[in-house]
């Protein structure tokens, strides 16, 4: 963020002390302090509700692209399922009986003998 060194915090010291006096300088300091542990705070909080909100969306995102191919995973699956069906039921029986008919009774020894 800034780049402040050591020298500049002397020289904002030094005229801190000649502007505000060695009476009132430590409870400006102080004040200081408050002010900038509070904005550090404030800065925290806002970037851990952004980091948040990131996250809720990236975890949205994912969803949909999960529910996009669960839907299409369906799709397929109906799709080739109702082709296997039309694919069986074009298959060519053992004749064109039907399936509950009852086959014909074997010839008997004894018939054949009359």
């Amino acid at each position: 963020m800034f780049d402040i060194g050591f020298s500049e915090l002397l020289i904002i010291a030094v005229v801190a002390l000649i502007v505000l006096g060695p009476e009132r300088l430590p409870k400006a300091a102080r004040f200081a302090g408050l002010w900038v542990r509070r904005a550090r705070a404030q800065w925290h909080s806002v970037k851990d509700e952004l980091e948040r909100d990131l996250a809720a969306e990236e975890l949205k995102r994912n969803l949909q692209e999960t529910q996009s191919l669960m839907r299409k995973a369906d799709q397929d699956l109906r799709s080739e399922s109702e082709r296997l069906r039309r694919d069986f039921e074009r298959m060519p029986g053992d004749g064109d009986e039907p399936a509950d008919a009852t086959p014909p009774a074997p010839a008997r020894d004894d018939d054949a003998i009359r």
